[in-house]
């Protein structure tokens, strides 16, 4: 027997409601206020080593996005419309509020662990520079690394766990005339996450590792919650 119930479908369930409305209204903040108070930078994630870091990051770098890119939001909403209202309906809104925000700390908790090995030697430099008194020099490098931030990585969460529970089910994907089987589709992007992981590239500025950590977060979430209930991927 499965672990979730399901319910009259609501196209517009509470928490997928109130999470949009959220990112929204953050987001509309950032505009406002960027520029006398540099919020985007205060919410975002910073790593763990940087000077700007501080805990509450973990949670708050989930409701913001690049107010530079509207693209961005856009998207992350959408798909978190597109997906996690199916997933609301499924198992309910506490659970759901539950598993998404899980999912973002997953991202965070895995974005964080790879930026601390790739932030070690710029610490070095940064407290090298400061010994020596170029205190100028050790402030732009404090900078350089960057923060992270959106809803990306939880929203992956989503998308994993609605591949593990409707596989088959068919999605139109941009450039793609044919409809692909969620967990095709699903399954592309993470190995796509993975790939430019391990190989990235000038420019890039995609979390990768981010997403990974909220894909695998969401899959292990959705396991367990479904763990007696037959179907598979395959």
């Amino acid at each position: 027997m499965s672990n979730f119930r399901f319910t009259r479908m609501d196209r517009f369930p509470p928490v997928v409601k109130n999470l949009i409305i959220i990112n929204i209204l953050v987001f509309v903040a950032q505009l406002v206020f960027e520029k006398d108070l540099g919020v985007t930078a205060k919410i975002g994630l910073w790593p763990v080593e940087s000077v700007h870091f501080n805990p509450y990051q973990v949670a708050t770098h989930m409701f913001a996005h690049s107010p530079q890119i509207i693209f961005h939001i856009l998207f992350n909403m959408f798909t978190l419309w597109m997906f996690g209202r199916v997933l609301e309906n499924v198992c309910g809104p506490k659970r759901f509020l539950f598993f998404y925000l899980t999912c973002g700390v997953g991202a965070a908790l895995a974005h964080l662990g790879v930026d601390y090995y790739q932030y070690r030697e710029i610490v070095t430099a940064i407290n090298e520079f400061k010994a020596q008194g170029q205190d100028d020099l050790a402030r732009q490098l404090e900078d350089l690394p960057g923060y992270a931030v959106g809803a990306s990585g939880a929203v992956m969460g989503v998308m994993v766990a609605f591949a593990f529970l409707f596989p088959n089910t068919e999605l139109f994907i941009m450039f793609i005339p044919v409809p692909v089987k969620a967990k095709w589709a699903i399954t592309g992007l993470v190995l796509l996450d993975l790939f430019g992981g391990i190989t990235p590239t000038k420019g890039d500025n995609i979390a990768h590792f981010a997403h990974l950590g909220g894909a695998l977060t969401g899959f292990l979430i959705v396991f367990f919650w479904n763990k007696t209930n037959r179907r598979t991927l395959y």
